[in-house]
């Protein structure tokens, strides 16, 4: 695991690809602040990934991880700075569009799983769907056929395990076919069988090509992916390329 030292000034533009020319930015963070008052919860944020890596976000508790993760998925607006995904600045837009790009860009994976608490898995799946365009049952069974979970599309989140609860959700993390998968701590409520499970699961999605990033404290969750981004005090402290290509 190679390790990299950033300037706390950030000056430095951090991209995190492989290298291939060939390949697109899915996502490009230009000189992005977050500020609140007098507290910064991000300072001058610089990084470029690259369509199908695997990123991770990490850092201690304030370090400005969870505003980064809202400022990209679209549920949050830097203060100042410029983000562009899938080649769409979306820096300024309104919150309806920035609705809009989530609903069909960005499939997101909660740590406390969401899931609405009288419907069933797919009807689960369905709803992502029906905010998207049509709703689909083949489809929806055949996304939770995919995360292993065809046989519990009739159960309620209440008869299903944390672990199966949170396949449902990348069912319908998956359901839109999304540019980027966006993943909060989606082991963080997990125990050690379903965390392996989880993550195989995201090996699969990014085998098949899929952009992932996760935002974790776990180093362990965080060696799955090829690069690691450590925020402190709201800035990128250092990357770690792990080796996963």
């Amino acid at each position: 695991m190679a390790i990299m030292n950033i300037d706390n000034n950030n000056t430095n533009h951090h991209n995190i690809n492989n290298n291939n020319t060939n390949k697109t930015h899915i996502l490009e963070v230009k000189d992005v602040s977050k500020i609140y008052g007098s507290l910064h919860a991000l300072s001058d944020v610089n990084l470029t990934v690259e369509e199908g890596r695997w990123l991770s976000i990490m850092g201690p508790s304030g370090s400005g991880k969870t505003t980064l993760m809202n400022i990209i998925g679209c549920m949050d607006t830097p203060t100042c700075g410029s983000v562009h995904l899938d080649g769409q600045d979306i820096t300024r837009l309104s919150l309806s569009e920035l609705t809009k790009i989530r609903r069909d860009k960005i499939g997101l994976i909660f740590q406390q799983f969401h899931l609405v608490p009288y419907l069933t898995a797919l009807e689960n799946v369905m709803v992502a769907q029906y905010y998207h365009s049509m709703v689909d049952e083949k489809e929806a069974l055949q996304a939770l056929d995919r995360v292993g979970l065809a046989a519990r599309a009739k159960h309620l989140p209440r008869q299903l395990s944390g672990g199966e609860q949170q396949r449902v959700c990348i069912a319908r993390a998956l359901i839109n076919y999304p540019k980027l998968i966006l993943a909060d701590e989606p082991t963080g409520n997990l125990d050690e069988a379903n965390e392996e499970m989880i993550m195989k699961l995201l090996h699969q999605l990014h085998e098949e090509g899929s952009t992932i990033i996760v935002v974790t404290h776990s180093p362990e969750v965080s060696q799955h992916a090829q690069t690691t981004v450590v925020l402190e005090y709201g800035k990128v402290a250092r990357v770690v390329n792990n080796h996963i290509d």
